[in-house]
């Protein structure tokens, strides 16, 4: 069974897709949320759940505080599951201000070429047999939706190699839970990969 852990929701249960999907762990949806939470990253956010599932992940972060969650799922029958999830979230927040939650009912790819700029924090959980090609790929239509200090968080298998970090997200940690392994990333800096920043123009 998958339930919400934490926040206005706290227990709530929620439907799986029959086939098709890996839901994230409660140890490691736990771990997750407790540094993101030590890092004030939830709270207010624009958060984007790529290859959502159940989307376990980003309305856990709604229940948490998120101002804004999308869940992008491609495949029907989940992007249905994540519908009904999302609606029994709104129903949990009992007259409090709900999070907007939206479901994208398409590829990852093709929504990212039409995001807006502006998301906070980013879950991608893809199916494991996901091609290093294909997420590096991801990652770089992701980086320049990404606001300041976001946060990009990246579920993958121990077998994995690290994800190719395109120019605009630079890796910090990697974490590992067993077969599944976290890889953690930020926006970059403004500057900081450009050498000549902060030198004055001209002579």
């Amino acid at each position: 069974m998958t339930r919400i852990i934490a926040g206005y929701a706290g227990s709530l249960s929620l439907a799986v897709p029959r086939s098709g999907t890996r839901p994230t762990s409660d140890r490691v949806r736990e771990a997750i949320f407790s540094a993101l939470e030590a890092r004030d990253a939830v709270h207010g956010a624009s958060v984007l759940d790529l290859y959502a599932g159940s989307g376990a992940l980003g309305l856990e972060a709604a229940s948490r505080g998120a101002a804004e969650v999308v869940l992008v799922e491609k495949a029907r029958p989940a992007a249905d599951v994540c519908r009904r999830n999302a609606a029994a979230l709104a129903k949990a927040a009992r007259g409090r201000p709900a999070p907007r939650i939206r479901v994208e009912a398409r590829s990852v790819g093709a929504y990212l070429e039409s995001a807006a700029a502006g998301v906070d924090l980013a879950f991608i959980d893809p199916p494991y047999d996901l091609g290093e090609r294909e997420l590096a790929r991801d990652l770089e239509l992701l980086a320049p939706l990404l606001g300041p200090d976001a946060v990009v968080v990246v579920e993958r298998s121990s077998r994995s190699p690290e994800p190719s970090w395109p120019e605009g997200i630079t890796p910090e940690r990697r974490r590992d839970y067993g077969e599944t392994t976290l890889w953690w990333a930020s926006a970059t800096a403004s500057g900081e990969d450009d050498p000549d920043s902060g030198e004055p123009d001209g002579d």
